[in-house]
């Protein structure tokens, strides 16, 4: 799995946002966090929907059972690093609230799916670009 996000990564910055072969037509972004332990920077790949100016994702992790390295990242440090389509900029994350989730779950198709697959609540993350 490694191989395979470096090789989208690198297609998706030598497509200046832009994915080729079967991801080709995929709302994806990278997403780069600050690591918790290790304080390196650290790019993943992920899936998103919009809500008016701010980027969703889920931090599903394919339904596993607890959640992925880079939602602990950023919860750790939530100044993040936002590549999506040709636009990078820094944004600043935080987790749905429970007011908010009900509206924002409608709007990424696919999470239904994800949370079928596990029995923890699946925490939408949600991107807000930092001003400057």
């Amino acid at each position: 799995m490694l191989a395979f996000n470096r090789k989208l990564i690198a297609d998706f910055r030598a497509g200046h946002g832009q994915l080729s072969g079967p991801m080709a037509g995929r709302r994806l972004m990278l997403l780069t966090t600050t690591g918790a332990v290790s304080g390196e920077p650290r790019t993943t790949v992920l899936g998103y929907r919009m809500h008016g100016d701010e980027y969703l994702a889920i931090a599903s992790a394919n339904g596993a059972p607890s959640d992925p390295a880079w939602y602990r990242n950023l919860v750790a440090n939530p100044v993040v690093t936002v590549e999506a389509g040709p636009e990078k900029f820094q944004a600043r994350a935080r987790t749905a609230r429970p007011h908010e989730r009900g509206e924002l779950a409608k709007l990424i198709d696919y999470l239904e799916g994800e949370q079928a697959k596990t029995s923890r609540e699946i925490p939408i993350v949600i991107l807000e670009r930092v001003a400057g």
